[in-house]
């Protein structure tokens, strides 16, 4: 993940991989067929992750506001637990093909049709004043993305904190501040992925 992050998947190399695993590359290749099937895994496993973090946020509230709310936390707890899958996850789309990119596109679909249903139950009950549903859940995804390239755990802010600025925010861009307070204990929670490492990333 460190690799892929700083470097690029097209940039680190079989033998990148190898050296800081101590193995050698017909070793690695023993293990796995392609370095695409590395990258693949890797973001299928941070997007299945962040689905189910992202239903289970939603599911447990009927209010179109707690369920935005709960969703925003949960994806920056998810965020800055694990910053290089994320990063990994959020810009190498650009370097899988065929039916390796299909399946990441649809699961990537999923996640972004959470927060899309969601927006459009708020607007439907008048409880959001969107100007337009669809840039408001462009914006809001990747407001919560953009968590991991720079949150860093000795920073200013801890993670509650965080979440709660970013909540208020994603308030004020679907037109929702009326209501001074929003419970989001439920869904805030953010499972560190296998393959993250727990110190940061730089």
């Amino acid at each position: 993940m460190r690799l892929f992050s700083e470097k690029g998947f097209a940039a680190t190399g079989i033998r990148d991989l190898g050296r800081e695993m101590g193995m050698t590359s017909a070793s690695l290749y023993h293990y796995v067929a392609r370095k695409e099937d590395l990258l693949v895994s890797v973001m299928s496993a941070c997007l299945t992750e962040y689905l189910r973090g992202a239903r289970a946020a939603v599911e447990s509230s009927q209010d179109p506001l707690v369920q935005l709310c709960r969703l925003v936390h949960f994806h920056v707890a998810a965020e800055c637990a694990n910053p290089l899958t994320s990063r990994v996850t959020d810009r190498e789309v650009r370097s899988l093909t065929g039916d390796d990119r299909a399946s990441i596109i649809a699961q990537r679909d999923e996640l972004d049709a959470v927060y899309g249903d969601v927006i459009a139950r708020g607007a439907e009950q008048g409880v959001f004043n969107l100007i337009d549903p669809m840039v408001s859940r462009l914006v809001l995804i990747e407001m919560c993305n953009s968590v991991a390239n720079w949150y860093r755990p000795d920073g200013k802010l801890t993670v509650v904190e965080l979440q709660d600025r970013y909540s208020q925010l994603a308030r004020r861009l679907v037109g929702a501040t009326g209501r001074k307070q929003v419970p989001v204990g439920a869904g805030s929670r953010a499972m560190r992925l296998a393959s993250e490492p727990t110190q940061p990333a730089r």
